[in-house]
């Protein structure tokens, strides 16, 4: 399961490419699936592109809310940090 810090990580490459590219919206290939456990499933990472023509395969960043999205049992979700329990 995502961390925090590993989201967030994720979140800056994004707003660090969408700068760099100035576009509407980039489809980049994820640079994370060696580094990050969770994110191997994702070959691509499509920054605001719409969900509804987003790659379901992909993982699906919106900058106007800033949040990454997946698809997940015939929908898409927001992917939110782990959270641990301690006794």
């Amino acid at each position: 399961m995502p961390t925090k810090e590993e989201i967030e990580k994720v979140i800056e490459w994004c707003e660090k490419i969408k700068k760099e590219r100035g576009r509407i919206y980039v489809i980049e290939r994820n640079p994370f699936r060696d580094e990050i456990s969770w994110m191997r499933r994702y070959p691509l990472i499509e920054i605001d592109r719409p969900i509804d023509v987003a790659s379901k395969f992909s993982l699906v960043y919106d900058s106007t809310t800033k949040q990454l999205w997946h698809f997940m049992n015939g929908s898409w979700r927001r992917v939110e940090p782990e959270i641990k329990v301690e006794k």
